[in-house]
């Protein structure tokens, strides 16, 4: 297992098992650079969304990195007031122009927004009829709002990207998620960063002679799970990336789970006000 890893989503096509996310990067430099190290270093997979105001700096950065469209896999994702205004199909149109792609790899409804979330998913079917995303999923999706998916169309999303994190393990949630044949991918996997200095964390990463942020995304990965890390920051980018050389041990993972609190740092999907 290395960084060109994949794990194969239920059409068939490989999600490599991390990536580089971009929440909160700038757009510009920031943003652009970010990327940059992120391809230079070997990742083959950038996680970005319309609200991130992000998608040109990512799109050029995979341009100018010379990198082969078919070697990287890129996300982004269907914005709520998008939703609510009816312009699903031209927000996605308008992704696909910023980051001057033909087309995505995953699209995302990036949160259930009540009343609007079943009918976006039926334009996310017809984006991915007419191959334009080559796959499709879903964000901040609870068992119920899955269900209401389950109920509405045949088409099972491909993904279902969550908060989560050792403070907030989301156990229920990821297996019904898998046991559907659906892949779990976290956000915030480090917890905003929260989580670096956690003493439980920090003593056991000094076991395997890693970092805490490194001992957590393995953690996720030995989970089943996709890791998508956010950072800007050359040398993070590339030791988040050294995760594919050690085991944690089914104790050191049992403690890792003893420190869930389901505490959140973003907002609850029952409860959102964006």
């Amino acid at each position: 297992m290395n960084l060109s890893s994949t794990l194969k989503l239920n059409n068939g096509v490989d999600i490599p098992l991390l990536g580089l996310g971009v929440f909160r990067s700038e757009e510009g430099d920031e943003t652009y650079n970010a990327v940059k190290y992120a391809i230079e270093a070997g990742y083959c997979h950038i996680d970005t969304a319309a609200v991130y105001g992000n998608e040109k700096s990512v799109g050029r950065a995979i341009k100018d990195s010379g990198i082969k469209r078919g070697d990287i896999f890129v996300t982004t994702k269907l914005w709520n007031e998008d939703m609510r205004r009816g312009r699903q199909y031209e927000a996605f149109e308008e992704s696909l122009e910023k980051l001057g792609l033909d087309y995505v790899d995953l699209y995302l409804i990036h949160w259930p927004v009540k009343g609007e979330y079943v009918k976006s998913w039926k334009v996310l079917e017809q984006i991915y009829k007419e191959g334009r995303a080559r796959a499709v999923g879903v964000s901040n999706f609870h068992i119920h709002h899955l269900d209401d998916i389950f109920a509405a169309s045949d088409l099972v999303p491909a993904v279902n990207q969550v908060e989560c994190h050792p403070e907030l393990t989301q156990v229920e949630l990821a297996l019904y998620t898998q046991s559907k044949g659906i892949v779990f991918e976290p956000w915030s996997p480090l917890g905003a960063g929260q989580l670096l200095g956690n003493e439980t964390l920090v003593s056991l990463a000094k076991k395997y002679n890693k970092t805490s942020a490194q001992l957590i995304l393995k953690w996720g990965l030995q989970r089943g799970f996709i890791n998508i890390p956010k950072s800007v920051h050359k040398e993070r980018i590339i030791q988040n990336a050294q995760i594919f050389d050690f085991t944690v041990s089914d104790e050191d993972m049992a403690e890792i789970f003893k420190l869930n609190l389901n505490k959140r740092t973003g907002a609850d999907p029952e409860n959102f006000s964006f």
